[in-house]
C-alpha cells in the first residue's frame, strides 16, 4: 500500500476513533497514537494555542519541549505562517529547537479554524527527508477534523 492509501485509511480511522467522543483531550490523544502507529514517527503530537505561546498537548514518544513562543522553532514558525512546514533536515532549519537530539526531520500542520490557528500537529522522524508533500496532503484532512472537535 503506498503513503497516500495509508494516509486514506489512517482518515478513516481517525473518524471513528473520534465519532461521538466531545473531549477534545481523548480525540487528540487517540488522533496521534494512531498516526504514531500507522506511521512509526519518533514523535507525534499537539501542541495548543494557549495565552499567545503553543503549549504541549497530548503525544507519542518520548519526552517534548512544553511550551513553544510564537514563531520559533518548526512549530512556531507553522503557526505563524498559518502553513503546514516540512523539514528535510531539521539541522538545516534556523532556530530550530531541539527539544530530541535524536529527530532528523519534522513536519508541522496548523489546527485552523478560518484564519486561526488553534494548535499544530508535529512529526518527527529519525530519519532525514521522511516527509514531502504526500504527508502534508495526508494530514491535512486529519488536522481539519480534529480542529472541529477542539
Amino acid at each position: 500500500m503506498n503513503k497516500a492509501d495509508r494516509y486514506a485509511l489512517l482518515l478513516k480511522q481517525v473518524r471513528s476513533l473520534v465519532e461521538g467522543e466531545s473531549d477534545p483531550v481523548a480525540n487528540l490523544a487517540n488522533a496521534a497514537s494512531a498516526i504514531h502507529e500507522a506511521f512509526g514517527f519518533w514523535w507525534t503530537g499537539f501542541y495548543l494555542v494557549r495565552d499567545n505561546q503553543l503549549v504541549l498537548g497530548p503525544f507519542q514518544g518520548p519526552v517534548a519541549c512544553t511550551r513553544i513562543p510564537f514563531g520559533k522553532g518548526v512549530c512556531g514558525t507553522a503557526w505563524a505562517r498559518g502553513g503546514t512546514v516540512v523539514v528535510p533536515d531539521v539541522e538545516e532549519f534556523p532556530g530550530h529547537i531541539a527539544c530530541s537530539s535524536a529527530s532528523r526531520s519534522e513536519i508541522v500542520v496548523p489546527l485552523m479554524r478560518g484564519d486561526e490557528v488553534l494548535g499544530v500537529l508535529d512529526i518527527d522522524s529519525r530519519e532525514l527527508a521522511t516527509f514531502d508533500d504526500v504527508d502534508a496532503e495526508g494530514l491535512a484532512p486529519i488536522a481539519a477534523l480534529l480542529v472541529d472537535l477542539l
